[in-house]
This record gives structure tokens, C-alpha cells and sequence, in this order.
């Protein structure tokens, strides 16, 4: 990650200054510094904020900027994101035919995926995993090559968006995408949940003393840096037209690529608590995935955004907090009410509640004797 680099600007060198009329007296008394951010802000809606190398914006407003901590209020730090506002939900927005049809088309989802997929006597997914076990005996490797399967399949798919929505629509390519990744990923961790306790015992920390509260401390973090995209529920099922989004708010600013470090969070706490090859085997699967996903995520928004991607790119990290520490990233003075927000009081629930739900998983009934 290249470091920041600060540009003088030469509007702000006295050598550049041009003398004033012998009667000039000006009309507001505004610092040079405030006289200089309106300047650079008439530059990037002029130049539909795009930073070339002959007008380094970025680099020229983290110069008048200061810190990499709010000292500037939010409408001067908002006037320069070239993304989009994450986890924003407006009620007074909303249609309600809208979520009566994604309540409609959630409910025939799971019925076919129950009745097509998950089902014994009707499904498909136990021949699925019953192929997968023939070819690898051990369920190290079942767990493992599940993942990848997963891994080609979602990341392939996603890799052809562009072409696939210019062929048949971005609505018809989401139904496609989520047709055929759901069933295997439902596939893929109801075989985790049977399994997670088989393979080679590697560690057992479960008896140390505060552990378990650590561990579930950092799963319930690990879906706060959930993808923005995640929270447009009607985008995700094609009941308004799904979108490629640059995001740049909220969990953004702390990683370019949160759902990459939620799921590494994850698949740490829980191989740490399990202590096994299996959870071993996923983790390694996981968290592969999601390395590839950040090349592949930033080729695409690259495609797709061009210079306003670079821009976004230059001002975040990959590395959790490296973007703010280092002064690319300027957090607002409120920033903490970018997660003030209904989407993230429904993760914290849904988490919560989760953490209740896990004896379930535990239970005769819940079990599919894939």
C-alpha cells in the first residue's frame, strides 16, 4: 500500500500571489485556507471529480485538511466522496408494495429451495454431497473442496456481471446468480454444522476461562463489517434493479473490503473454539475466497468506475484502520452515526439472537443427514 503523499499547493505560495487592485477589498472575511477548499471543490464538480495526475484533488485536500481525525466539519468532507452514502435506510422512502413483493418472492425462494434442494426426498442436495464424499473420503477434504466449488462458482459468476447483464438484464442475472450460489452455499455450511466436530482434534481451549465470550465477542464484530451491499434486501432480490455499488461511508472507511475481514474474524474465532482439521479445512477455504475476492472485487469496481475507484481506492485500505492511521482516510466528528442506522440495529439483532439460536443447531431435528 502506497504511502500518502502531500502536494504544495501553488495558489497557497505568496511567490504566486498576484497583487491586489489598489482597491480591492474583499467582501467576506474568509481565511485563505476555507478560500482554498472552495476552490478545490468548484474543481472537482467542474471536472466531475476525477483526479488526474495534473490536479492531484486528493492529495491537495488532505494538505488543507490537517489530521486524519475530524477537525473540519461534515458537509467540507462529504463535498469530496466520489461513492456512495452506505447502510442509509429512509423509511419515508420506502414503497410498501415493494417489500409485500419481496416477502412474496423470499417465501417462493425457500419453498423451492427447501422442496429442490434441501429436502431428502425431493431435493438434490444430498446427491450433491453424496458426489462430492465419493470422490474424497475424508471430511477435511469434503469440507475444503466444497468451499472451493462455492468459491469458483460465486466469484465466476460475479467475474461475468457485466457481460451477463448487458445479454439478459441485470434482474433475469441476479435471479441466475442467487439460483445457482444458494443452494451450494446452504449445502456447504449445513455440512459444516454436521461436521464441525469430526476430523483430528488439533487444540482444546474450550475450558479456559473466559474464551467462549471472546470468541462470541468476535463473531458478533465479524457481521459489523458485513458488505454495504448486503443491507439493499429488494436490490438482492431483483425487486428494484440490482446495482453495482461504490461505496465509500461507514464501514468503508475503516476497509475497503469488510466482508473479507468479518469472514476472516469469523472463521478464526470459531476454528480457535473448535480446534479441529475440519474447521481447520473451511477456515483455510473461506478465507481463500475471500483474498481472491479483493483482486477480483477491485478489477471489477475498476471496470466499472474507472477514475472515481482509484480516487475511493487512494483514501481507503485493505488492512483494517491503515487508510485512517497513515492520513488517507478523514474520519467525520460524527462518524459514528454512519452506523447509527436501521440495517445495523437489524445485524445486532439477527447476531444476537443467532447466538440463542445455537442449541438448535445442536438438536436431532435441526440435523440434515446429508
Amino acid at each position: 500500500m502506497a504511502s500518502s503523499i502531500l502536494l504544495s499547493l501553488p495558489f497557497l505560495s505568496p511567490p504566486f500571489q498576484k497583487p491586489k487592485p489598489p482597491n480591492f477589498k474583499p467582501s467576506l472575511s474568509l481565511s485563505q485556507k476555507s478560500i482554498s477548499r472552495q476552490f478545490i471543490h468548484s474543481i472537482s464538480l467542474t471536472t466531475s471529480i476525477k483526479c488526474t495526475p495534473k490536479i492531484p484533488l486528493l492529495q491537495q485536500w488532505k494538505l488543507l485538511a490537517g489530521t486524519s481525525f475530524g477537525d473540519s466539519d461534515d458537509e467540507e468532507t462529504d463535498a469530496f466522496l466520489v461513492g456512495e452514502d452506505s447502510a442509509v435506510f429512509e423509511l419515508s422512502s420506502q414503497k410498501l408494495i415493494s417489500w409485500v413483493y419481496f416477502a412474496v418472492i423470499l417465501g417462493v425462494v425457500l419453498f423451492a429451495l427447501n422442496f429442490l434442494w434441501i429436502d431428502n426426498a425431493t431435493g438434490f442436495g444430498k446427491y450433491f454431497i453424496d458426489a462430492v464424499e465419493s470422490v474424497f473420503q475424508s471430511p477435511e477434504l469434503v469440507m475444503l473442496s466444497l468451499t472451493i466449488i462455492f468459491a469458483a462458482v460465486h466469484s465466476g459468476l460475479a467475474s461475468f456481471r457485466d457481460v451477463g447483464e448487458k445479454i439478459i438484464g441485470e434482474r433475469a442475472f441476479r435471479v441466475l446468480f442467487a439460483g445457482v450460489s444458494l443452494p451450494i452455499a446452504v449445502s456447504t455450511v449445513v455440512y459444516f454444522i454436521n461436521h464441525r466436530y469430526d476430523g483430528i482434534q488439533l487444540w482444546q481451549l474450550q475450558s479456559v476461562p473466559g474464551l467462549h465470550q471472546l470468541m462470541w465477542l468476535s463473531s458478533f464484530v465479524s457481521f459489523l463489517f458485513l458488505y454495504p451491499s448486503t443491507f439493499n434486501l429488494l436490490e438482492v432480490a431483483a425487486v428494484d434493479k440490482p446495482k453495482m455499488h461504490l461505496w465509500e461511508t461507514g464501514i468503508m472507511r475503516i476497509t475497503r473490503h469488510p466482508q473479507m475481514v468479518g469472514q476472516a474474524i469469523w472463521c478464526l474465532a470459531h476454528t480457535i473454539w473448535i480446534g479441529n482439521s475440519v474447521a481447520v479445512a473451511a477456515s483455510i477455504g473461506l478465507i481463500g475466497h475471500h483474498l481472491f475476492g479483493v483482486w477480483n472485487g477491485d478489477r471489477r469496481l475498476a471496470l466499472r468506475y474507472g477514475d472515481a475507484f482509484e480516487t475511493v481506492k487512494k483514501r481507503t485500505s485493505i488492512v483494517p484502520f491503515a487508510a485512517i492511521i497513515d492520513g488517507r482516510q478523514k474520519l467525520p466528528r460524527d462518524y459514528y452515526k454512519e452506523f447509527i442506522r436501521l440495517p445495523y440495529l437489524a445485524v445486532t439483532v439477527v447476531t444476537v439472537g443467532a447466538y440463542f439460536a445455537h442449541p438448535l443447531m445442536q438438536s436431532a431435528s435441526f440435523r440434515l443427514h446429508w
